[in-house]
C-alpha cells in the first residue's frame, strides 16, 4: 500500500495503519493520537516545492504539517481504489 506521503494533492484516502519503527514508537502513537487511525479519510493539502518536505494533510477538519518521514508510516488506500474492489 502506498503512504501518506506518495499521495497526490487534494486526493482523498483512507489510513490503513500506522507503522511503528520499533517497540513503543513515540511518533507512530502520536501520528494515531492525532488522529491518522484506520479508517480515517486523509488529505494532502500542500507539499513544500523544495524536495516535498513538510507536506500539509488533512484529517477530519484539522490540517498538520508532517515531515515526509511521519508521513512514510502512515499506509494509505485511495478511496477510488476501494470502491472499485
Amino acid at each position: 500500500m502506498p503512504a501518506l506521503s506518495q499521495l497526490r494533492l487534494n486526493t482523498d484516502a483512507i489510513v490503513s495503519a500506522v507503522h511503528d519503527a520499533h517497540p513503543d514508537d513515540v511518533v507512530a502513537r502520536r501520528l494515531r493520537d492525532l488522529g491518522f487511525v484506520c479508517g480515517e479519510v486523509v488529505r494532502v493539502i500542500a507539499v513544500s516545492p523544495i524536495g516535498a518536505d513538510p507536506i500539509v494533510v488533512q484529517v477530519g477538519f484539522t490540517r498538520f504539517a508532517l515531515r515526509k518521514s511521519e508521513a512514510d508510516r502512515v499506509s494509505v488506500q485511495a478511496i477510488d481504489a476501494r470502491l472499485a474492489a
